[in-house]
């Protein structure tokens, strides 16, 4: 390849992520805004006592006042006090679409036809209508009542209360179009001063970020809740909306659209489709008074003068609950009384209109200066040089954060500089190292003798292609490797794991095992191929008992070299899991370099139990198709748990192979096993008390041969759990693995 044609690599690596960026698929703009997300973690807004409270229907008010919803009575008298206090505006972060049915006219029917109910029912009209009752609290008072609006067309129009000015044209293609709402009841909707959408548009990761300030109905506008408050607040019906490209505004490299929204005396930044971005300071008490302490009699001691107030619930059952960037279980309301905060503190998150030219720019000069300076210094300088780019790129837009409150990407441009700098470092390695790759091939290709033996009777099967066979794959592991493998140099490395694995590989070899490949401390292999092995699934169980005994005398014989070596005996720990089931098997790869390996998701799920040996603290795990094919053969086996692990939908039934036919045979196993039985049993028919005496029971069992101290307290703390916290309706005794 001539060097002319391997520099121009990088250059179209170049244009190719300016365009990339410029296209911007979805998942680079959420990995972005999760970037934005760390930044407002790693300095949230600090809360500032602004005139904004939330009236909360908490847990505690529901227990005092009664389940939700409440009659509009009491709610009216809510109004009426709030009114005594003399807040400034009311937001319902609510709807009321249907009649009360606590109202006489509405419960009345509901009651059986006696002469009594019949005498109420000649009087019904004496009694008030308690949605008027809350209609005629909601006139005296300065109230936003809220709309949903969705994407279902329907008939309800709710009416417009504010009006629009706009400085430029209107923004209709900038908005997107909802084309249903859901209201209030006319007599309810009528009585407020304003109304305003209680949408709260979330990210496509759940995540509640911007949220807009003006909403569209077809061809009709309506404000947000908060900006609706705001305008009742201040007497100021009517909305300013500044659009890009008119009275002075501009954009660079960025859609047109609207940049601010002007309520009364305030000027609220936004982006293009007018939504203002959440600058969250993560849960704060104090924005909150439950309504309970409203309606008490010391309510007037609370300060709520001059002071909006939404109305809404943090309890978790009435499932109002959003994810914000400081936290996952946000009341819906606390967004709204949020956006306000910021107005009020004049703290505005803010995405320049020159942001993405700026980033393309720094991009595309360092990249240039990288790809130049690349072609003359070595890899080493080039590497720091890299890091300084991408470096700063950070403290830049960090810096924009923290001093200006912009956000600027930096994780694209500093992605970008990496993979340039990986191309360039690549094709220099591959013309200097071309010489060396004849070493390489010589080991790329490895046979298990079994295979050569048949190979050398039947060299016509060297080719691709496979079988589906019914297969028992065993992955062996070193725990915590990382730390072991820190108190070596590369040589000190390399004989370490050649004196572990040569012995562990006998084992394997010893029992008829097919070894697949090695994965750093990680061996693969596998039962019945190239050659049938009936019993495939006990030469496993028994290749993995004899490699966690022989694991006991090697680590005695570990320490002593340790300890004339002067360096600390670090143990070895190994897990493994082991998992039977239908795999393709066979040469796989490509026509210039292939292996004999199997295939399937059979063969993921013993990866997946071999993670799972240290999470229940158990050696060797086994899938349920392994067990099964054991049953008749004499191995210490006991269920351990119902997972569904990592890439599955549905739960397996998982077992600890503790020993074989020595520990079957003794007496305390024998008891052992029907206890963890029960156990189990009552742990998935929610008999907790029954459950945690039974493992208080097999923890008396255990012996130094089973070790199942730490997978009886994993089930104790489990359950410890559920009573605090019990498991859903529909909960079956699965677990969900959390990791690989």
């Amino acid at each position: 390849m001539k060097r002319w044609f391997l520099h121009l690599i990088p250059l179209g690596l170049l244009l190719a992520s300016v365009v990339f960026r410029l296209l911007e698929p979805s998942f680079v703009e959420e990995i972005r805004l999760k970037v934005f997300d760390f930044y407002q973690r790693g300095k949230p807004r600090i809360y500032q006592d602004t005139p904004v409270r939330i009236i909360d229907i908490d847990e505690e008010s529901l227990k005092r006042l009664g389940q939700w919803p409440w009659p509009r009575t009491r709610l009216a008298e809510l109004v009426d006090r709030l009114s005594e206090l003399e807040v400034s505006a009311i937001a319902f972060d609510m709807i009321f679409p249907e009649p009360d049915r606590t109202s006489p006219k509405n419960i009345l029917p509901l009651w059986a036809s006696t002469p009594a109910v019949e005498n109420l029912r000649s009087r019904i009209g004496e009694l008030e209508d308690h949605d008027q009752v809350m209609a005629d609290a909601l006139k005296k008072a300065k109230t936003v009542t809220g709309i949903a609006l969705l994407n279902e067309e329907n008939d309800v129009k709710p009416p417009v209360k504010v009006g629009y000015t706009f400085v430029g044209k209107e923004p209709f293609e900038y908005l997107p179009p909802f084309h249903g709402a859901v209201a209030s009841l006319a007599v309810i909707e009528n009585a407020s001063a304003a109304n305003g959408c209680i949408n709260t548009i979330q990210e496509r990761d759940g995540v509640i970020r911007r949220v807009p300030l003006l909403f569209r109905l077809n061809d009709v506008f309506y404000p947000s809740l908060a900006a609706g408050a705001l305008s009742v607040r201040q007497n100021e019906p009517n909305y300013l909306l500044r659009y890009s490209g008119d009275d002075g505004e501009s954009k660079f490299a960025e859609n047109q659209g609207i940049v601010s929204v002007n309520i009364g005396d305030f000027s609220v930044p936004t982006d293009e489709q007018g939504r203002m971005w959440l600058y969250d300071t993560g849960f704060v008490p104090s924005r909150f008074i439950p309504a309970w302490k409203v309606l008490s009699e010391g309510y007037k001691t609370l300060d709520l003068k001059d002071k909006i107030v939404f109305l809404g619930t943090s309890a978790a059952g009435l499932k109002d609950l959003r994810i914000t960037p400081l936290n996952p279980i946000a009341a819906g309301v606390e967004v709204q009384a949020q956006l306000l905060e910021q107005i009020f503190s004049h703290q505005f998150l803010e995405r320049p209109d020159w942001a993405l030219g700026a980033e393309i720019m720094y991009l595309i000069v360092f990249s240039f200066i990288l790809i130049g300076f690349t072609r003359f210094a070595g890899a080493a300088w080039s590497a720091v040089l890299g890091i300084f780019f991408s470096l700063g790129a950070w403290i830049l837009s960090w810096f924009a954060f923290t001093q200006k409150h912009w956000l600027i990407d930096a994780l694209f441009p500093s992605v970008t500089l990496l993979l340039l700098y990986l191309t360039v470092s690549l094709i220099h390695y591959l013309r200097t190292e071309a010489e060396k790759r004849h070493v390489r091939t010589a080991f790329s290709r490895y046979l298990a003798p079994a295979l050569v033996e048949k190979l050398v009777k039947h060299p016509e099967l060297l080719k691709l292609g496979g079988e589906t066979k019914n297969i028992t794959i065993l992955f062996s592991d070193i725990r915590g490797f990382t730390t072991l493998s820190e108190q070596f140099n590369a040589h000190e490395l390399t004989s370490f794991m050649n004196q572990f694995l040569t012995p562990m590989t006998e084992l394997l070899l010893n029992q008829s095992a097919t070894i697949d490949k090695y994965i750093g401390d990680c061996i693969m292999a596998f039962w019945n191929a190239p050659l049938d092995d009936p019993a495939h699934a006990a030469h496993a169980c028994q290749a993995a008992c004899n490699m966690r005994q022989y694991l006991v005398h090697w680590n005695q014989e570990w320490k002593v070299e340790c300890e004339s070596k002067g360096r600390p005996p670090i143990p070895v720990n190994i897990g493994i899991g082991i998992n039977t089931g239908e795999c393709c098997v066979g040469n796989m790869g490509s026509v210039q370099h292939f292996n004999y390996s199997v295939l399937g998701d059979e063969v993921n799920l013993a990866s997946r139990l071999e993670g799972q040996s240290k999470a229940y603290g158990v050696d060797i795990v086994l899938g349920m198709n392994t067990r099964e094919q054991i049953l008749k053969h004499n191995f210490a086996v006991l269920e351990l748990d119902l997972l569904q692990v990592k890439g599955k939908t549905k739960p397996a039934r998982i077992f600890g192979l503790l020993g074989d036919h020595t520990l079957l045979a003794a007496d305390n196993f024998s008891k052992l096993s029907k206890l963890n039985e029960g156990m189990l049993a009552a742990y998935r028919s929610r008999d907790w008390e029954n459950a945690l005496k039974l493992i208080d029971e097999c923890l008396l069992l255990d012996t130094p041969q089973t070790r199942l101290r730490y997978f009886y307290k994993l089930y104790k703390a489990r359950i410890q759990g559920y009573q605090a916290n019990p498991p859903s309706a529909n909960w079956e005794g699965v677990t969900v693995a959390m990791f690989k």
